[in-house]
Formats: C-alpha cells, sequence, structure tokens
C-alpha cells in the first residue's frame, strides 16, 4: 500500500453515523490540508477504490468536493492532481479568523460568568505547565481548547459551525506555528492578554490583541511556507 493511501485510510473514520462518501471526502480533505498528500501527488480513482476496498462513486464525490475548494485539479492526460494550502489561502483564512474570533471573544466576553472566568484561567494556567513540560501534543491541544472554550462561551452556533468548516486548516496553521517553542510562549501570552481584555470587558483591546495575536502568527506560517517552497 502506498503511503499516499495509508494516509487517507488512517483519516477514513467509518464509526460515525454518516454517508460513506462524506466520510471519504472528509478524509481525503484532512489528508490533503495537514499535508499528508502533499502538494503534486496524483490521485488514481481505481486504485484508492481498490485499496480501501470500496466503489469509485464515494471518491469521485469527494474528489469533486475537492476540487470546488481548489484543493485539488484535473490536469489533462495526467488526472486528478493535489494543490493543497497556498500562501493566498493563508492570508484569506487568517483575515477569516480575525473577524470570527474577535467577534467569539466579545460576545463570549458579555456573557460569561465568574465561574466561566475560572475556568479559562485554570485552563490557560495548564497550558503554561505544558509548556514548561515541553509537552507539545498537549500545548497544542491546550490551544485548541481555548479558542472552543471561547466560542462555545459566544453561544453563537452559527459561528461555532463556521469554525468548525475551518478546523482542518486550523489545525494545519496551528501545529506549523505552534511547534515552535519561541512561537509557544509568545502565543501564550497572547492567550492571557485576550483573557485579561475579556476580564476587562474591553471589547477594543480584545479586538487589538486578537488581531496581533493572529498577525503574528500568519507572519510566522508565512515564513515557514516560504521555507518550505509551498506557493
Amino acid at each position: 500500500m502506498s503511503s499516499t493511501i495509508e494516509a487517507v485510510k488512517k483519516n477514513l473514520d467509518l464509526t460515525q453515523n454518516k454517508p460513506l462518501k462524506i466520510s471519504v471526502y472528509e478524509a481525503f480533505r484532512k489528508t490533503i490540508v495537514l499535508g499528508d498528500l502533499p502538494a503534486g501527488s496524483r490521485i488514481n480513482e481505481k486504485e484508492f477504490a481498490d485499496v480501501l476496498n470500496i466503489s469509485r462513486t464515494p471518491i469521485r464525490y469527494a474528489l469533486q468536493e475537492l476540487a470546488k475548494e481548489q484543493l485539488v485539479e484535473r490536469v489533462p492526460r495526467i488526472g486528478i492532481v493535489v494543490k493543497g494550502i497556498s500562501i493566498k489561502d493563508a492570508y484569506e483564512i487568517y483575515d477569516i479568523r480575525k473577524a470570527l474570533d474577535t467577534l467569539a471573544a466579545v460576545k463570549a466576553m458579555q456573557l460569561m460568568t465568574p465561574a466561566d472566568f475560572d475556568a479559562l484561567y485554570q485552563l490557560l494556567e495548564r497550558g503554561e505547565a505544558l509548556n514548561k513540560a515541553n509537552k507539545v501534543d498537549q500545548v497544542l491541544q491546550n490551544f485548541s481548547d481555548f479558542n472552543s472554550f471561547i466560542y462555545e462561551k459566544s453561544q453563537m452556533r452559527r459561528l461555532k459551525a463556521i469554525v468548525t468548516d475551518l478546523q482542518a486548516y486550523l489545525v494545519y496553521f496551528r501545529d506549523i506555528a505552534i511547534r515552535s517553542s519561541d512561537r509557544r510562549d509568545i502565543a501564550l501570552e497572547e492567550h492571557w492578554l485576550i483573557y485579561r481584555g475579556m476580564k476587562n470587558r474591553d471589547a477594543e483591546q480584545i479586538q487589538l490583541i486578537t488581531h496581533d495575536h493572529l498577525n503574528f502568527s500568519l507572519a510566522f506560517i508565512i515564513k515557514e511556507m516560504e521555507r518550505r517552497q509551498i506557493g
């Protein structure tokens, strides 16, 4: 089995109550976004169908959806080829994040109780401890938990659904940025600043800090993507 097919198979979750074509689409999408199916990889429908022991129909559906998202493209005389994520995509997604994260933090700030703020404080304290222990994977999860907590407390279901659609991209960018120890330290400090802005009920401060936080993260990611020669 090729490494690319193995990567997709690893992300194919058939335990959820979803149509097969959706599960296959999500597996391909996650594998491409996380870089495990790199740009330039060719996807052979028949080969994937044979190895995964499924019909070509759900694979064809998945590739059609991925083409709409511009994650793959059909190249004449070659077939379906992975495009991956570009630097342009990074700028677009971070512009979206600036708007959504600011809105979620301001709305959560208005609705959170003292107990909620205590819980968020404890979450940040745990992140500090994990970072000092150099438990990188757990720090990454802690960062995701911080963002999820704020979105949950915003009580904006549609906003949360939009972020869920972007989740695979966000995990990809998070892993690039936060695996650097220097960036982890700075990002933790920025999370504390966001927390204090929320505690002080200061919407302007939240917007400023959130935009600065994401701009720093984006700059780090662009530098890394350029180093990897990702267009």
